[in-house]
C-alpha cells in the first residue's frame, strides 16, 4: 500500500526558522525523561522479557531462526525511519533534531535495528534538502551527497549498536511502484544500485542485508514462470548479484499482493502475501540467507474486507497463518515483517483490536520487526514519535514495550 509520508514544505521552512530555544543541556533532559517515561509506564514487566545481548555478525539463517556468528539466535526488533526515498534525499526529522541524538534515542528505546528506505534516484542524487544544519552533529552532513548522508547514519548506528537493513523502498521519489522496474528505471538500474550498495558496505558489518524491494503489488506474482511479472525470480537475479559481492548478507523478500497460482486467501495487504513459498521458494546459490518478510496493517490504513467479518478479531490468526507464518513454523525460513503500525493503540476501534493482536502474536512467537514508523509525519499510522520530533508517543511505546528486552538506561547523546 502507498503510504503518504512526507511533510509539508511550508512545515520544513518553520523548523528551518525556529532558532532552538532549549539549551542543549534542557534538550537532553527532555530526551531522557522522555526514554525514561516509556520505560517506567510499561505495563509489562521486564522479567518476562529476555536481555539485551550482544549481536555479533555476520548474521545467518538456520530453521526458522536468524542467528549470529556465534550460532545465537537473534530477534531483530526495529523501526522504519524514512526520508531517503523521498524529495528532501535524507532521513526526515533533520529540520528539528541531531541525526546522532536521534539515533541514540532509538537505541535508548530497545530497538536494535532500522530498515532504512531510500530510492534508487536519491542514491543517483547530489543534493540534500530538509536538514538544519545549524544543529549539532548535522553540520558534518553539509555538502554531502545523498550517498554521503547515508554513510553518514549507517557509521554511527554501527558506533552505537544498532544493526541497518537496507531498503529498495521506490525508484523515484513520489510513489512505491508494482515491479522492481518502472518510473524510469530498468531492472539493471534496481540490481545495479543493489550491487553498488553491496560493494560500498560488504565490510561494514552492521549492515546486515538487503530488503530486495518494497511491496511488489498489482501486476507482481509469485512462481508463475513469467520473467517481466515474477517477483520470485526477480528476487533470486538480485539476491545472486548482491551475494557474490556481500555473501554474509541477509536477503530479505517480501510478498506480493495476488497472482499466485493456488492462494487461499482472495486478499492481501501489498507486499503481504508470501502463500507462494509454500511451492516455489527462492533459491539462491548460498544457503541460509533468505528472510521472507510481510507487511501487516490495520483498518486505519484501508478497511479491508476481514475487519468486518463477523468472526473478527478470531479470524486474524488463521490469515496471519496462511499468509505467512506457516514458512516459520515449518521452519522453511525466519519471517521478518519489515512493516507494521497505526495509529489506535486502544481495545475498542477496528485498528487497536488488529494492533493489539498482532503485538501479541509477534510476541508469543518471537516474530522479529521493523515498526512503520518512527518518524510522526506517515500520514495513515503515524509515529513512535510525535509531532515534536523528540516526545514519545506514549501508548504506543508501551505497547510495542511488549516486543522489547528488558533494558538498562543508557545515558544518550
Amino acid at each position: 500500500m502507498v503510504k503518504t509520508n512526507t511533510r509539508t514544505t511550508s512545515m520544513m521552512r518553520l523548523y528551518f526558522r525556529i532558532r532552538h530555544v532549549l539549551t542543549r543541556s534542557t534538550f537532553f533532559l527532555v530526551l531522557i525523561l522522555s526514554i525514561v517515561g516509556v520505560i517506567f509506564l510499561s505495563t509489562v514487566s521486564p522479567a518476562q522479557l529476555p536481555s539485551v545481548e550482544k549481536v555479533e555478525p555476520p548474521l545467518s539463517t538456520r530453521g526458522a531462526d536468524i542467528i549470529d556468528a556465534r550460532k545465537r539466535p537473534v530477534l531483530l526488533r526495529g523501526v522504519n525511519w524514512f526520508g531517503m526515498e523521498t524529495e528532501t534525499q535524507a532521513p526526515h526529522g533533520l529540520w528539528a533534531r541531531d541525526y546522532k541524538e536521534m539515533l541514540a534515542q532509538i537505541k535508548g528505546l530497545g530497538y536494535n535495528v532500522i530498515r532504512l528506505p531510500y530510492s534508487v534516484k536519491a542514491l543517483r542524487g547530489t543534493e540534500i534538502s530538509g536538514v538544519n544544519f545549524e544543529i549539532g552533529s548535522n553540520r558534518d552532513l553539509q555538502g554531502k551527497k545523498p550517498i554521503e548522508v547515508m554513510d553518514a547514519v549507517i557509521q554511527e548506528a554501527g558506533r552505537q549498536g544498532l544493526m541497518i537493513l537496507l531498503d529498495s523502498h521506490r525508484l523515484n521519489n513520489q510513489r512505491i511502484p508494482e515491479l522492481w522496474y518502472g518510473d524510469g528505471f530498468t531492472e539493471e538500474d534496481w540490481i545495479g544500485t543493489w550491487t553498488m550498495l553491496a560493494e560500498r558496505y560488504k565490510n561494514q558489518p552492521n549492515v546486515i542485508g538487503a530488503d530486495l524491494k518494497n511491496e511488489p503489488h498489482g501486476r507482481a506474482s509469485w512462481g508463475t514462470g513469467d520473467r517481466a511479472t515474477d517477483w520470485r525470480l526477480a528476487a533470486e537475479r538480485a539476491g545472486e548479484a548482491i551475494l557474490r559481492i556481500a555473501p554474509n548478507w541477509l536477503i530479505v523478500v517480501e510478498g506480493v499482493e495476488n497472482n499466485v497460482p493456488g492462494q487461499q486467501l482472495k486478499q492481501h495487504w501489498m507486499g503481504g502475501n508470501l502463500e507462494g513459498v509454500r511451492r516455489f521458494p527462492v533459491r539462491l546459490s548460498i544457503k541460509n540467507r533468505i528472510v521472507y518478510s510481510p507487511h501487516e496493517y490495520g483498518a486505519g490504513v484501508f478497511n479491508q474486507p476481514w475487519f468486518s467479518a463477523i468472526d473478527f478479531p478470531r479470524n486474524l490468526t488463521t490469515r496471519w497463518e496462511k499468509a505467512f507464518f506457516y514458512i516459520a513454523r515449518q521452519k522453511i525460513a525466519p519471517i521478518f515483517v519489515g512493516e507494521f503500525g497505526g495509529r489506535q493503540v486502544d481495545s475498542v476501534s477496528k485498528e487497536g483490536i488488529w494492533q493489539r493482536r498482532f503485538v501479541q502474536f509477534l510476541r508469543e512467537n518471537r516474530l522479529g520487526f521493523s515498526y512503520w514508523s518512527w518518524n510522526p509525519n506517515s500520514q495513515d499510522t503515524g509515529g513512535i514519535l510525535l509531532d515534536d520530533w523528540i516526545s514519545i508517543d506514549q501508548p504506543k511505546q508501551e505497547l510495542l514495550n511488549q516486543l522489547l528486552p528488558a533494558q538498562t538506561m543508557q545515558a544518550t547523546r
